[in-house]
């Protein structure tokens, strides 16, 4: 067991000395992969041999042995994995000779046990030493897994307000990216062989191409990976990581859109830009921060709002922003909508599908400024009556499909600002106008439906001979 412990070091001592002269075999490098699993084995059993022999107690030789022999194992499948990587940062290279010298420490304190046994003095330095490697050591390993802030205090990150007048790329796309996206792919690890600290190498990508194509949101591989769907396995971020919000994807979607600049200023951009209300709201550090200033309400008024064909509820407990679903009753009857008006500026949910609205629902509708959420669609609106939108500035979401709207309520989406979705198959729309539309708002999310030809297939595909049932 003494010439494994001595060959191991010997061996580990000259990869660290020779790493920049060694080409590692692919299977070699596989082993290397298996450093994340091993690594936590010496560093309890090391632990357990320190307390025991600072507290005075006998430490198992045996105890000793398959503790050392798992650091040095676990120092050179670090060192194979970190070969993996074509460029080292500085935290990566901490933590490999911390590493390594946390191995090489635990060796020589087996060997003075066995030379120099009655030296306790000596033994207890080595093992004080030991514990502040195994601190640093797994210190440099946390950062270069989860980011070099990952032992910050939570409320650090909340501290860096974006400026009154960010720079667009530095102030609020880099933020999001460090946020969600840096900590697996920085100097220290690079997945993907992509690295997202630098525009340069935003455009450079990794080995799936460029992350960020300007003005090409099509060919940006960065927007494809974090729209794909979450249960994909190339979603991106991956399971077990802080997603993307819906408000970050269309912010880093209208920044490509835009050009990818790395100059720009908000204050340089038209107050209509929709990039400018996607900031804006960035800037609140939560939903319920925008709806403080709504007036209050009691539960007794959304009592009285409430019907078997109306539900009201609060966003969230205590919050007065309110969310409300009106169903199709027997015998239709506009008065419940149009009596929402008493709490029209609280508004910002409202589901009316289905329903036949006229004028004045409408009229009710428009003076919800604070709408965010509409849903209109199966209804027989036209354009004139969806003219009155424009007054909901907030509205990120409007489902109007099902109606009979054409080309000239384009323009009406074009005056809100923060919309980012909006769907509109079965209607008059034409092709032409929606490409025009997304091509000037290119962030904003378009659902047209099941192409004619998909669904003609299933509809064929799906029809059942009912002769065959009888």
């Amino acid at each position: 067991m003494d010439y494994l412990i001595l060959g191991l070091s010997v061996f580990l001592v000259f990869c660290l000395l020779f790493e920049s002269y060694m080409e590692l075999p692919a299977w070699v490098s596989w082993l290397g992969r298996w450093h994340p699993l091993v690594l936590h084995f010496p560093i309890v059993l090391l632990l357990i041999a320190i307390f025991l022999g600072l507290t005075g107690k006998n430490v198992p030789k045996r105890l000793l042995i398959v503790a050392v022999v798992s650091a040095l194992i676990t120092a050179i499948s670090g060192f194979f994995l970190g070969k993996d990587t074509l460029v080292k940062g500085d935290l990566l290279v901490w933590h490999q000779w911390l590493g390594g010298a946390l191995a090489l420490l635990s060796a020589l304190w087996y060997a003075f046990v066995n030379i120099f046994p009655s030296q306790i003095r000596y033994h207890k330095g080595i093992q004080v030493v030991l514990i502040g490697l195994i601190g640093f050591t797994g210190h440099y390993g946390g950062m270069v897994t989860h980011g070099a802030d990952f032992l910050a205090f939570p409320q650090s990150k909340k501290q860096g307000k974006i400026p009154e007048n960010p720079n667009i790329y530095s102030d609020v796309v880099m933020r999001i990216l460090d946020n969600t996206c840096v900590s697996c792919h920085n100097p220290n690890k690079q997945k993907g062989e992509l690295l997202l600290t630098s525009l340069d190498q935003l455009f450079k990508g990794g080995e799936h191409g460029p992350a960020v194509v300007p003005g090409d949101l099509e060919n940006s591989f960065l927007v494809r990976r974090v729209r794909l769907p979450k249960e994909d396995e190339d979603h991106m971020p991956p399971e077990g990581k802080t997603p993307l919000s819906e408000l970050e994807i269309n912010i880093l979607e209208r920044w490509i859109a835009l050009g990818a600049p790395d100059s720009v200023r908000l204050d340089q951009l038209e107050p209509s830009e929709p990039l400018v209300g996607l900031i804006q709201e960035m800037r609140m550090p939560d939903p319920e921060e925008k709806w403080r200033s709504f007036a209050t309400i009691v539960d007794s008024t959304l009592q009285n709002l409430s019907s078997d064909y109306l539900t009201i509820e609060r966003m969230a407990a205590n919050s007065n922003a309110l969310s409300v679903d009106v169903y199709a009753p027997p015998t239709y009857d506009p008065k419940p909508i149009t009596d929402l008006k008493r709490v029209a500026n609280n508004l910002v949910e409202l589901d009316v599908s289905g329903l036949p609205l006229g004028s004045a629902e409408m009229a009710t509708i428009a003076s919800c400024s604070n709408l965010e959420w509409l849903e209109i669609d199966g209804t027989p609106l036209k354009d004139a009556e969806l003219r009155s939108l424009t007054n909901l500035q907030n509205l990120t979401l409007l489902k109007v499909y099902q109606t009979g709207i054409t080309d000239r309520s384009v323009e009406v989406f074009k005056q809100l600002p923060k919309l980012s979705k909006l769907y509109v198959w079965d209607t008059n729309i034409s092709e032409a106008a929606l490409e025009a539309l997304q091509k000037e708002r290119s962030a904003l999310q378009v659902y047209k439906g099941i192409d004619p030809k998909i669904k003609s297939f299933f509809v064929a595909a799906d029809s059942t001979d009912t002769n065959s049932l009888q």
